[in-house]
């Protein structure tokens, strides 16, 4: 087992993760069927995202096969406590987080999990939801002076995502998601509605956020506690650098060339203008909420997904204790 120190002067504690490079990972797939072909990757992986099919088999497929066993076993358990409270049992929503920086490769992620988990006969309804339609509004946003700080935990209405998950853990029938419109750069006013999933997969940089000091030494709750399974995708701050401002270069060219994109005024920018505008967004909101607040919560996952230079996953890193 991997040891990580304890304290400057150098006393260690076993990490509570086992590290598998992945060539060993790849080996617990087993006989775990390959169902995605390369058109599904094509739908799935985001812009920038190198992902290949080998990936897939050689890193998702074993994780897959993984949640599997865990939602089996957390199904158990519950049948388990609702002998003991003489309680009719019933089969309860099983909720993954999926966290990590913008740029990073998150959304991607949680697509393909979602796809390889839709095809399991236990768990056909599988529903996908970022955190970004629990933004405030960015009207709201500019009157609390926190627009040039969206993203940040602030930003989000904790309230409204706590109840969305709860509600969702709690079997509520018809539970209504907030939208958003990344043309707009903006939450919609419309709702989602979404019937009772087997499994609610939870995506947004922040979603492993502990739970924050209130101004009256209280504490507000933290999604993560509705969590059965929580992934972050772990990558070099450089590199994730790197990544964000070529994803910026692409959607220049693209979504930014619609007259009706929020960030339409960057689709004139030549190369060496779009790489700087790029850096200095990264350099002022992205790279410190990474740092400040993003990153501190690896170890709270579940799993971790590390990235190398070339947006392949190299290691992954599996808690067990």
């Amino acid at each position: 087992m991997a040891r990580v120190p304890l304290t400057p002067l150098g006393e260690e504690l076993p990490s509570p993760y086992a590290v598998f490079g992945r060539a060993a990972w790849a080996r617990l797939r087993e006989n775990h069927p390959m169902s995605l072909t390369h058109d599904d990757l094509l739908r799935l992986r985001g812009l920038g995202d190198r992902i290949s099919l080998r990936e897939v088999e050689e890193v998702y497929l074993p994780l897959s096969r993984l949640l599997h066993f865990y939602v089996e076993a957390t199904h158990g358990l519950r049948l388990a406590t609702s002998e003991f409270l003489g309680e009719r049992p019933h089969r309860v929503p099983f909720v993954v987080g999926v966290a990590g920086s913008v740029a990073v490769g998150k959304s991607t992620t949680a697509r393909i999990l979602k796809e390889l988990m839709s095809r399991w006969p236990h768990t056909p309804r599988v529903e996908l939801v970022t955190t970004d339609g629990y933004l405030y509004p960015n009207a709201e946003l500019e009157r609390r002076g926190l627009l040039q700080r969206k993203g940040f935990p602030e930003s989000y209405d904790r309230r409204a995502l706590l109840r969305f998950v709860a509600d969702v853990k709690s079997g509520v029938p018809v539970v209504q998601a907030r939208q958003y419109d990344h043309l707009t750069y903006d939450v919609l006013p419309e709702t989602l509605s979404i019937p009772k999933p087997d499994v609610l997969i939870v995506e947004g940089p922040t979603v492993l956020q502990p739970p924050m000091l209130r101004a009256d030494g209280s504490t507000t709750g933290a999604i993560s506690d509705w969590f059965d399974f929580s992934v972050y995708v772990d990558a070099d701050v450089a590199d994730i650098r790197q990544w964000y401002i070529e994803r910026f270069l692409r959607l220049r060219e693209t979504a930014f060339a619609d007259p009706d994109s929020y960030f339409h005024r960057y689709a004139a920018l030549s190369d060496a203008q779009a790489r700087e505008t790029a850096a200095g967004i990264w350099g002022a909101i992205n790279e410190p909420n990474l740092v400040q607040n993003v990153e501190p919560t690896r170890s709270r996952a579940t799993l971790v997904l590390s990235k190398g230079a070339d947006h392949a996953v190299t290691e992954i890193q599996l808690r067990r204790v």
